[in-house]
């Protein structure tokens, strides 16, 4: 048989002050709390046929799967809860969606087995997914634990070489928390010290204060060998702050012969009760399995307790971590048709406001924009100023050579100023493909910063980000080419060499080119003069180009975006406009059931 319907051998030890505490981590982790924060919980740990599945089967009343090799292939979280008024019924889940309820204990292996071959598939590999098997019945404890794979150090056929590494990476992944109780079952018969489960259990918890070690197969002792066990029993060999509990469980040949589990655990306490050395650690509470479901109840209990003011405190601070991250995310837009259309007015509003506002330079995006493009403006301004070198040159030269090359009909001591005059032409054509690369400067950095804007403004409406986006990039070309035509117009007008008579004899005087000269040759003032005219034609370049650039690529840009995304106001599909991107929608979702997740733990534990 695998279950006994008797009464229970454990209901002295079903305190009222136990369950709460029980119920309460059963509870946390149903609600997927174990997702945050890691709850309290005992990790079963042992080598291969260490009688780990004989101590569970004991403590939970039915059979688990058994076997040679790894029988237990996932961990498997065993939740006994105790319910007089219930004879037994079990539930069982995992992979996050599957879940099955039933009511035969002999099921149980079943069950269990068609689990493992979903999450680790037929055979004998491994999977890290947990397998919850809860039971509920009049004739369990109140008792929460984890079975883990056996130890091994050998592959068997159809095993990854590296099977050993893999189980022991997933004891280490459980164990490893500190609020985690170690149970460790190592045979009698077997030195203590050399167990693999010992010893992992030992690297985790070096201090031993959460191990707890069971002895099983104490009928299989050499005989002379009773008194090393009881030194280890009684923490003389390897020390362990929760000690050592012997026990002795069903052996093949009992299961052979169909003994109940209830009448394994009478022949248990017979066995004790008789035995010549191990009969005192009945009244030491230090044997069978009652004193282990004793044990492990309340040291699971005890550590609930212990770790409830982190937990709580933890939870807390996960629970403002979850509140900022969801107030950065938009609430998502209204349901009600009508305050839909207002959120979307409200929203593109808001682009609108922030894209003039950036045109103003009264906020800033990623860099300062006005500062970047005053240091483009810079360089424009000190090409002006590199370039006066080579015109003055330029024109010296011509002055030189002049009857050598560019005398004409003219008579000695005369100049032709249309010579001169193509002089100026030339050289101040040259600056009109500067003046385009600072053009094309700027126009990529107030899109880039136009780009920016509209990601973050609609970072969770893909389609508005992709119609700013288009919008940006269409009237940002646009006004290029508006910005093009006028540089190219300011450039045919530079051909006219013109200024003021007022300006041109300002600027001769203010440069002091030309100085008085009583002879009749003027040929000499060219330079001078010439290079008077250049600083006119400097000053209204300089200028001329950035104000047209900021105007156009910057102020206007802005201005057409903004009427372009109002336009949107006037169609009809409201809910095409505002469709979320579903990674935003999907992290929002996640969020909000992280947060009532944790409002729910932090509720129960204010309860307990």
């Amino acid at each position: 048989m695998s279950y006994d319907d008797g009464p229970s051998m454990f209901q002295d030890q079903l305190a009222e002050k136990v369950r709460p505490f029980i119920d309460l981590i059963d509870y946390m982790r149903s609600i997927g709390i174990d997702k945050e924060l890691p709850l309290p919980t005992i990790a079963v740990v042992g080598d291969q046929s260490s009688g780990k599945s004989s101590v569970l089967e004991t403590l939970s009343g039915v059979a688990l799967p058994r076997g040679t090799g790894i029988v237990t292939r996932c961990p498997l979280l065993l939740q006994l809860c105790n319910d007089r008024t219930v004879k037994w019924e079990a539930v069982i889940s995992y992979g996050g969606k599957f879940r099955n309820e039933f009511d035969d204990p002999s099921e149980v292996v079943r069950h269990v087995e068609q689990a493992q071959n979903s999450l680790a598939g037929k055979g004998v590999g491994i999977c890290e997914d947990l397998i919850t098997l809860k039971i509920t019945s009049s004739t369990v404890c109140d008792l929460s634990l984890i079975d883990l794979p056996g130890i091994t150090r050998v592959a068997v056929k159809g095993q990854p070489d590296d099977i050993g590494a893999q189980i022991n990476h997933l004891i280490r992944k459980f164990i490893k928390e500190k609020r985690t109780i170690i149970l460790v079952v190592v045979p009698c018969n077997v030195d203590i010290a050399t167990t693999e489960a010992l010893k992992m259990a030992q690297e985790m918890d070096p201090e031993g204060t959460r191990t707890l070690a069971i002895l099983t197969k104490p009928d299989l002792i050499d005989p002379g060998a009773e008194k090393n066990v009881l030194e280890i029993v009684h923490n003389k060999v390897i020390f362990l702050n929760m000690g050592y509990v012997i026990v002795k469980c069903r052996g093949q040949k009992q299961i052979d012969e169909n003994v109940s589990i209830t009448r394994a655990i009478e022949e248990e306490l017979e066995f004790f009760q008789n035995h010549e050395h191990f009969r005192s650690l009945l009244r030491e509470e230090k044997a069978s399995t009652k004193c282990l479901a004793n044990k492990l109840s309340n040291a699971l209990v005890n550590h609930i307790k212990k770790s409830l003011p982190q937990m709580s405190e933890k939870i807390k601070e996960q629970m403002g971590e979850v509140k900022h991250l969801l107030s950065k995310l938009e609430g998502g837009p209204p349901l009600e048709p009508a305050e839909k259309r207002k959120y979307l007015i409200q929203v593109i509003t808001d682009f609108n406001e922030q894209i003039t506002q950036l045109s103003k330079g009264d906020i800033i995006v990623e860099e300062n924009l006005f500062v970047l493009m005053r240091k483009e403006f810079a360089e424009w301004m000190k090409c002006l100023q590199n370039d006066k070198s080579n015109y003055h040159k330029v024109v010296q030269q011509v002055v030189d050579e002049y009857d050598q090359k560019h005398r004409g009909s003219e008579l000695p001591g005369f100049s032709n100023y249309r010579v001169f005059q193509h002089v100026v032409q030339k050289l101040v054509a040259e600056l009109k493909n500067p003046a385009m690369t600072t053009l094309q400067t700027i126009r990529d950095m107030v899109q880039k910063q136009f780009d920016h804007l509209s990601k973050e403004c609609f970072k969770n409406y893909p389609y508005l980000h992709q119609v700013s986006k288009r919008n940006i990039e269409t009237i940002q070309e646009q006004q290029s080419n508006i910005v093009k035509e006028r540089i190219v117009e300011q450039f045919e007008m530079e051909m006219q060499v013109y200024t003021q008579d007022e300006i041109f004899n300002k600027i001769i005087l203010e440069e002091g080119e030309i100085a008085e000269d009583k002879d009749k040759d003027t040929r000499s003032k060219y330079p001078g003069l010439l290079k008077a005219y250049y600083e006119i034609v400097v000053q209204r370049l300089a200028d001329q180009v950035p104000m047209m650039i900021c105007y156009f690529i910057l102020k206007q840009s802005a201005k057409i975006v903004c009427s372009e995304m109002l336009d949107l106001l006037h169609r009809d599909d409201t809910d095409n406009i505002l469709q979320e991107d579903s990674e935003i929608g999907q992290y929002r979702a996640k969020l909000l059931a992280q947060a009532d997740r944790l409002i729910l733990a932090n509720d129960k534990i204010s309860s307990v």
